[in-house]
């Protein structure tokens, strides 16, 4: 038998039957689930130095385990000395099994590694069933070695999901195991 990821499998056989009798779905494939998550990192402090940048695009592979690239500037911006095409950011985009390795990942271990970790705002929908957030440090993720890291980075992670409102959104994350706040639940 082929390897699925826990989160996967725990979609199939609890989240989707669960959501499906919450929300009164008619049809299995009208159930929310999750389609990719982004990982975004943009470093302005990069126009000085290009370091940074291939610095950034080592550690978020590792984290995603997957090769992330860099994103480049789109126009020229004088006052932050800034041409068009200049490396400024790094970024990731997961599906498959992947998505699910890292969400398994990011709830049990990297989340809770959190100063002060009292669970995520749920302030970071978008209306159309989305969800984003950020993570102040880098180094929650432990596939990061704390000696070899030169800066402290922040990240946004986005949810893309098929829900579509933010309360169908919520309620799949949450059943997901995602630790919102406690004062955001209903």
């Amino acid at each position: 038998m082929s390897y699925v990821p826990r989160l996967r499998a725990k979609y199939h056989s609890e989240v989707a039957p669960k959501l499906q009798k919450e929300f009164g779905y008619k049809s299995p494939m009208q159930v929310p689930r999750l389609v990719k998550i982004s990982l975004n990192q943009g470093l302005g402090s990069a126009v000085g130095d290009k370091k940074i940048v291939e610095n950034a695009v080592t550690e978020m592979s590792s984290i995603a385990g997957q090769k992330a690239v860099p994103t480049v500037s789109k126009k020229d911006v004088s006052n932050f000395k800034l041409r068009k095409g200049m490396p400024i950011g790094a970024r990731v985009t997961l599906r498959g099994d992947r998505m699910f390795e890292f969400l398994d990942r990011l709830i049990a271990v990297s989340l809770p590694r959190t100063r002060d970790f009292r669970g995520v705002k749920a302030s970071g929908f978008d209306g159309r069933g989305n969800f984003t957030f950020g993570v102040k440090e880098q180094i929650i993720f432990p596939e990061i070695d704390i000696d070899k890291v030169t800066k402290i980075q922040g990240m946004d992670i986005t949810f893309v999901t098929t829900a579509k409102t933010d309360e169908e959104a919520k309620a799949l994350l949450r059943e997901m195991g995602f630790p919102f706040a406690d004062k955001d639940k209903k």
